[in-house]
């Protein structure tokens, strides 16, 4: 029988998978139009977060910044290090491109995840500011400096998302 901490998980991981496929829909709905129905579908996500990050609360897995990063980075080295290098090898082995360039992709940006989580660990009591800029084809995070291109997917710059 599953316990309340493993009922508790579930709940997290299937309001996180179902706040990004209607977030998902609801650009898909905008491109098309539908304007009404991405709003629909944007609010129901933003509902769905929030149901995660409660069911995240009382799993107790939200802690300090400090240990949020330490975790973060261990997560993002054990998925860049581990899942995708076995996705990839059955993505080579089934022969399937697009899936494999999927995999490759998401496994370097997961490095990169990695050292931007490390980076910051390092500078922790300094708190530097700094500008990120997110690839809106791959999702490589670039610190600071807008780049020409992403360096893993060739997107130009025009393809990414500023945060200041």
């Amino acid at each position: 029988m599953a316990t309340i901490r493993d009922a508790l998980y579930q709940a997290y991981t299937g309001e996180a998978k179902a706040a990004l496929r209607l977030k998902v829909y609801a650009e898909k709905a905008a491109e098309e139009g539908y304007l009404q129905m991405a709003k629909l579908f944007r609010v129901i996500a933003f509902s769905e977060e929030i149901h995660g990050a409660r069911a995240l609360r009382v799993l107790k897995e939200v802690k300090s910044t400090e240990e949020n990063l330490a975790e973060s980075f261990e997560s993002e080295s054990r998925v860049a290090e581990v899942a995708y290098d076995q996705f990839i090898k059955q993505a080579e082995a089934e022969g399937n491109k697009p899936a494999l360039l999927h995999f490759s992709q998401s496994r370097d940006v997961e490095e990169t995840h990695a050292k931007l989580y490390k980076e910051a660990m390092n500078h922790f009591l300094e708190e530097r500011e700094t500008h990120y800029h997110v690839c809106k084809i791959c999702g490589y995070v670039a610190d600071g400096v807008l780049p020409d291109e992403c360096p893993v997917c060739g997107a130009k710059r025009d393809r990414f998302a500023s945060f200041d």
